[in-house]
């Protein structure tokens, strides 16, 4: 029953969305709340509702003030350098730009954290993008791939949730995927291409007047002109900025409290007056409303799902209709699944939860645990996450590229998955996976 509701609202979910029924806040909320009190929990929704909060509180504060310090940024010009540079780089050309978006993502992906990937990448091409009227979902698809295919690297979130659920070392899992990794990335390049491609016939190569840009956070269609800072005011911007991601990367401080001090410091500098700073507030206000209450939307959407058992009882029904004649050719199974299921599954509910009954069913038919492992890790949370409405992290990427989540999915996932596809076949190739 739980399961079936689970299932159901997963669904139903992606319906509203993708058809554009009602707003992605609304089917966050409402969805899980009418399958609550069908399931006889409606007496704990709001402790149930209250736990998800809590969990992507941090994640909420980080965001609003990630935007607030990026929109300042903007605005006194601090990119401005940046984007000339890139654009003379590209020659203005679209399918240059594309490319160098995902060569961009991958390398700032590095550091295995997809909310400051968004957060770095998706700031610095905006304002490109909006100067050449680029499509901002070319934008978010293409950042969304390089994230995806990076999130395997050992300290990311996956490739450390396998291993610690199966009590493997991350070595076993992905040095074995290493030629899978490169395949990956190499397909990520080669999907930018050819989304950059299209993108440039569709637009050719425009020359669209140089003083437009965007502002971080804004919607489609709302250029502004940034205001030029003096040399010292852009100097001490470079370096706060230049601080700020290095804090970000060595962890210094937890990320939201890092934001709150950067902005709060860059607009005390910036705008030493009262009524230069309110103006500001004023003016960003509507940009971090509709990104924060989203996410917030969606802690409630997990917290009711996880508190009512749904996912748990999920979890076990898709263990229990694997029949025993693909239990030697479970990891390609799960290698498969992986990506699409992040649409369905928390990370902690699929490691924690699936993985493990997995593996153990793959073991009782002679398969190696770590080869599940490694299975998985090809696009559970890894190139599914930056479409799944089950992290924050991907309403950072929508909220800070102007799209929506429904759009968004039909647009690149059928090149996410491709990067899984690709991937296992180069595992399967290379001996990660079995034949």
């Amino acid at each position: 029953m739980l399961a079936a509701l689970g299932f159901c609202t997963i669904g139903g979910f992606l319906l509203l969305t993708m058809t554009k029924r009602v707003s992605v806040l609304v089917a966050l909320v409402l969805t899980p709340v009418i399958a609550a009190v069908i399931g006889g929990y409606g007496d704990d929704l709001g402790p149930m509702a209250l736990d998800g909060l809590s969990k992507v509180a941090p994640t909420g504060i980080m965001i609003a003030f990630a935007v607030l310090y990026f929109s300042l940024m903007v605005d006194a010009g601090l990119f401005e350098p940046l984007i000339r540079g890139i654009l003379r780089i590209a020659r203005r050309d679209p399918l240059r730009i594309t490319v160098g978006t995902a060569a961009l993502t991958i390398c700032v992906a590095l550091d295995g954290d997809g909310a400051s990937t968004f957060l770095i990448t998706i700031s610095a091409m905006l304002p490109v993008y909006q100067r050449l009227g680029m499509s901002r979902l070319v934008l978010a698809g293409v950042v969304a791939l390089g994230a995806g295919v990076m999130n395997m690297v050992p300290w990311g979130g996956p490739t450390a949730r396998a291993a610690a659920a199966l009590k493997l070392d991350t070595s076993d899992v992905i040095t074995p995927l290493l030629p899978a990794l490169a395949a990956g990335i190499a397909w990520v390049l080669l999907a930018a291409y050819l989304i950059g491609r299209r993108e440039r016939r569709r637009l050719g190569e425009l020359d669209a007047p140089p003083a437009e840009t965007a502002v971080v956070g804004d919607g489609p269609g709302t250029p502004r002109v940034a205001t030029r800072a003096g040399t010292a005011l852009t100097v001490f911007n470079l370096l706060l900025t230049v601080t700020l991601l290095i804090c970000l990367v060595l962890e210094v401080m937890p990320l939201p409290v890092l934001f709150v001090l950067a902005f709060v410091i860059a607009l005390l500098v910036n705008h030493p007056g009262w009524e230069e700073q309110q103006a500001l507030l004023e003016k960003h206000g509507n940009s971090v409303v509709l990104v924060t209450t989203m996410i917030f939307a969606a802690g409630v959407f997990t917290g009711i799902l996880t508190g009512t058992g749904m996912i748990e009882k999920m979890a076990q029904a898709m263990v229990e209709v694997i029949p025993d004649s693909l239990g030697g050719h479970l990891p390609v199974l799960v290698a498969v699944t992986s990506m699409p299921l992040s649409l369905v599954f928390t990370p902690d509910a699929y490691y924690f939860g699936i993985l493990p009954v997995l593996a153990g069913t793959a073991d009782s038919f002679g398969t190696d645990p770590a080869e599940v492992a490694r299975a998985a890790v090809l696009g559970q949370m890894t190139t599914g996450f930056p479409l799944s409405p089950l992290t924050a992290a991907t309403f950072i990427l929508l909220g800070m590229s102007g799209v929506q989540l429904g759009e968004h999915q039909r647009f690149i996932f059928r090149w996410a998955f491709g990067t899984t596809l690709v991937m296992t076949a180069a595992a399967l190739l290379t001996g990660a996976l079995p034949l």
